[in-house]
C-alpha cells in the first residue's frame, strides 16, 4: 500500500445520508424505515440468523484494525468518520483472501471487511475511496438489508427445487438484486466525499476491471468504454445487458465509473463540496411522496438521454404511438365535433333545408 501526501478535505458537518445516496436507492430506503415496526422485525430475525456468529467468525479468523493492526486503514476510517461527520465507527477486520472485495454486513453493529486481495491492489487515496465507500453504505444502513439479501441467497440456494415457494423468494431476491446495485451508486458517492479525488475514485473501478496493470490503462479510454457500451450493439444487445445484470449484486466497473462521473457533471458534487448538501436535523421531514418523484425525474432523466438500443428503441416505439394516438385523436376529435354541429343544425332547423 503506497502512502501519498496528505491533504487538507472538506468537512461535511451535520451531513444527512441522504447527500449521497441515490434517489432509487433512498426511495426504496425511507420506504422501509417508514413501515411501523420493521425494525423489530429486523431485530427477531437477526436473532433467528445468528448475526452474532459472523462478528465472532471474522473476531476469531481476521484482524482488526485499531491503532494497533493496519494502522494506515484505522487512520483511513477515522479520517473518513471525520469527514461525514459520523456518530458511530464501525469495526473494520482484514481478512486473508486473493479475492478483490469490501463489504459491509451487520444488523444491530454493521462491520466492514476488506479483504488483503482488496488492499494489495490499491494505494492509499483509492483504499480511502473504498473505506468511505463501505462507510457510507454502514451509514445509510444498507449492512441491514444486505445481511439479509446474503441470508436469502442461501436459502433460495437450498429452496431450489420447491416449485412456488421457491419463485417466490427468487422475486424477492431479484427486487434486493435491483437495490444493492442502486446502492452501490450510493457507497460510491460516499467514497468520493470521503476521499474528494476524482482520478483515484476512477482508478479503484479501473483496478477491479483490469487488475494492477493501472499503467496500461487510460482513464478516458476507460470511460469510453461506458460510452461504446451503452450506444453500441442492437436490440438484441439491449436484452443481454438486462440478462447480463440479472443476478449482479453490483453494477459493472465500467458503468459505476461513468454513473459517478454523471453524478459529478450534474454539480451535486461539486455543490456538497461549497456547503449545500442535506443536513440529519431535516432527516424527519422527509416525505416519501417527495423522494418518490426525486426518483421517478431520474430514472425519466436517464432514459430520456439513454443510448441503449434497447431503451432507445422502446422511447422511439412510445413516441411513434404517441404520435399515433394524437393523430387519431385528433381526427376522431373533428369528426365528433363535426357530427356535434351538424345535430345541433338539426335540431334548430337551421340546416333543414340543404339536407331537404
Amino acid at each position: 500500500m503506497t502512502t501519498s501526501p496528505d491533504r487538507v478535505r472538506t468537512r461535511f458537518p451535520d451531513i444527512s445520508t441522504r447527500a449521497w445516496e441515490h434517489p432509487a436507492d433512498r426511495t426504496a430506503l425511507v420506504t422501509l424505515r417508514s413501515l411501523a415496526g420493521f425494525d423489530t422485525v429486523l431485530r427477531t430475525l437477526s436473532g433467528l440468523l445468528q448475526e452474532r456468529q459472523h462478528r465472532l467468525l471474522y473476531l476469531a479468523t481476521a484482524v482488526r484494525v485499531d491503532e494497533r493492526q493496519f494502522r494506515s486503514l484505522h487512520q483511513l476510517r477515522q479520517d473518513c468518520v471525520e469527514v461525514l461527520d459520523a456518530r458511530t465507527t464501525p469495526e473494520m477486520f482484514v481478512l486473508q483472501s486473493p479475492h478483490v472485495n469490501a463489504f459491509t454486513i451487520g444488523m444491530d453493529q454493521p462491520f466492514i471487511v476488506l479483504t488483503t486481495g482488496l488492499i494489495d491492489l490499491m494505494d492509499t487515496e483509492e483504499l480511502r475511496f473504498v473505506v468511505g465507500h463501505e462507510l457510507g453504505h454502514a451509514l445509510s444502513g444498507h449492512a441491514v438489508y444486505r445481511t439479509m439479501l446474503m441470508h436469502l441467497l442461501r436459502i433460495s440456494a437450498n429452496l431450489g427445487w420447491v416449485p412456488v415457494g421457491g419463485w417466490a423468494l427468487r422475486a424477492i431476491v431479484a427486487a434486493l438484486m435491483e437495490w444493492s446495485r442502486k446502492s452501490e451508486l450510493s457507497g460510491d458517492r460516499a467514497g468520493l466525499l470521503c476521499g474528494q479525488d476524482v482520478e483515484a475514485s476512477v482508478r479503484v473501478h479501473m483496478k477491479t476491471a483490469g487488475g494492477t496493470w493501472i499503467k496500461e490503462m487510460n482513464h478516458g479510454a476507460f470511460l469510453q468504454q461506458a460510452d461504446d457500451y451503452e450506444r453500441s450493439g442492437d436490440l438484441r444487445d439491449g436484452v443481454l445487458k438486462l440478462l447480463n445484470l440479472e443476478l449482479q449484486s453490483h453494477p459493472f466497473s465500467v458503468l459505476r465509473a461513468a454513473e459517478l462521473r454523471r453524478w459529478i457533471q450534474s454539480g451535486e458534487y461539486n455543490r456538497m463540496l461549497g456547503g449545500d448538501y442535506p443536513r440529519r436535523e431535516h432527516d424527519k421531514a422527509t416525505k416519501i411522496s417527495d423522494e418518490i418523484r426525486e426518483a421517478a425525474r431520474t430514472y425519466r432523466q436517464n432514459f430520456d438521454q439513454s443510448e441503449d438500443p434497447l431503451i432507445r428503441t422502446v422511447r422511439n416505439l412510445g413516441r411513434d404511438v404517441g404520435s399515433a394516438v394524437g393523430t387519431v385523436g385528433h381526427e376522431v376529435g373533428e369528426t365528433v365535433s363535426k357530427i356535434g354541429k351538424r345535430f345541433n343544425d338539426w335540431r334548430t332547423g337551421g340546416d333543414r333545408d340543404s339536407d331537404e
